[in-house]
Formats: structure tokens, sequence, C-alpha cells
């Protein structure tokens, strides 16, 4: 007697896109035709001309505060201790976290594919349209290392896949913004299309580009407001 032949098991035809390998800036630029320009953008120009905060009593405090735990003790924090004791309290006085219309989202994984390659990417801080923790259209992302470059990793490569994953999630053709963070060097980043062009180095203990890297991060609210939602 012949033996029946067992039913298969029907599979679902959407997949978790996993991610399969870790980039390098470079492997992204080849891939996906990415253009670093070497000159800065005029929206790159206009985010940076940011006048200088002018704080109330409560915020000239908090700012002096982060500062000098920053200058006497930035070179002795792990990852967890310059999120917790710096870049959280800048994030505020730079107005990033109370938005209306955004959610400000940490440590959120975003993913989809980009020209048929998957990418993954865990966004340190993502401000995004979003239902509680389900994040949509993302605008601004900030990715950061400590105490510099990890040599598993490229904190580079992983803001241009958010901004590659954000493009496909968008889809309105608008510029993306963002922040990398490398121990004490704050470096802005712009990306429309293909191009994307990168600021100098502010550093965080030099009292004059902290005030002004937190100047930026408050343009980035008019910026938002104004032209992306």
């Amino acid at each position: 007697m012949a033996k029946k032949k067992a039913t298969p098991i029907p599979t679902t035809q959407t997949k978790h896109i996993t991610a399969s390998k870790a980039w390098k800036e470079s492997e992204l630029i080849r891939t996906f035709s990415l253009t670093r320009l070497k000159t800065l953008t005029p929206l790159m120009q206009e985010w940076l001309d940011a006048p200088m905060p002018e704080w109330n009593a409560l915020e000239k405090q908090q700012f002096e505060i982060v500062f000098f735990r920053a200058f006497h003790h930035i070179e002795g924090w792990n990852e967890e201790d310059l999120k917790m004791m710096f870049i959280a309290p800048v994030l505020e006085l730079g107005k990033l976290i109370d938005h209306t219309q955004v959610v400000a989202y940490f440590e959120k994984t975003i993913s989809a594919k980009v020209e048929d390659i998957p990418l993954v990417v865990k966004s340190d801080f993502m401000l995004a349209k979003g239902i509680m923790d389900s994040p949509s259209e993302p605008y601004f992302h900030f990715q950061e290392y400590k105490p510099n470059k990890n040599p598993t990793g490229d904190s580079m490569a992983q803001l241009l896949e958010a901004f590659l994953i954000a493009q496909v999630k968008n889809q309105n053709g608008k510029p993306l913004y963002g922040v990398e963070v490398v121990g004490k060097q704050w470096n802005f980043v712009v990306m429309q299309g293909k191009e994307y062009c990168i600021s100098e180095s502010y550093i965080c203990t030099k009292r004059d580009d902290l005030m002004q890297i937190i100047a930026i991060l408050r343009k980035f609210k008019a910026i938002l407001y104004e032209r992306l939602l």
C-alpha cells in the first residue's frame, strides 16, 4: 500500500526583515549610489546658521550643570553614562522632546527594503510621526558611539541606513536631518535624495560649541514645523 504523503504546512508570504550585515559608510555609498558632498548645501548652511539660545533662568542653570559634567567627566563615561548624564539633557535643552505633532523614540529599531535590499537599524533617538510605540514617518535621527568609532560598527553608516529607511517609509522626497556623535564630537548631517553632507565637528566640551549644538537642535524645531510636517 502506497504511503500517504504528508500535507505541507502553509507558510505566510510576509517575512520579517533581518539585518544581513553591518554596513560601512563606503559600502552604502557604493551599493546605493550615494554622494557625500564636499561642501555644505544651502539646507545645511541654513540649519547651522542658528542664533545662540536665549536662556531663561532654569535653562541657564541646566546648561551650566550639563557643561560641567561633560568638561570634567566625559573621558571616564561609558555609553550609558554618556546618554543619561549628557545626551538626554542636551536633547531637552535643544527642545527636541517637547513636540506635539511628532513622537520622540529612543532605541527604536526600524527596517525597510531599499532597492530590494533589506536594511535594519536601531536609532538611538528618533523624531517621527507615530502612535504610541509605532513610528511611521521619521524626520530626525541621532546615532552615537562612545568613546570613538566602534570596530564592529559605523555610526555614520547607521545614520545613513536610517535615512534610507525613512525615505522608503515617508515617500515624500523631503530632506532628512540627523546627528552623529562620536565621543566629544557632534557632526550634523542632512540628506536629500542620494546626496548628503556633514558639518564640521562641534566639540561638546567647549562652551561655545555646546551652545551652538543646542542652538542647532532648537533650529530644527522651526524646520520641522515649517517644511517637513
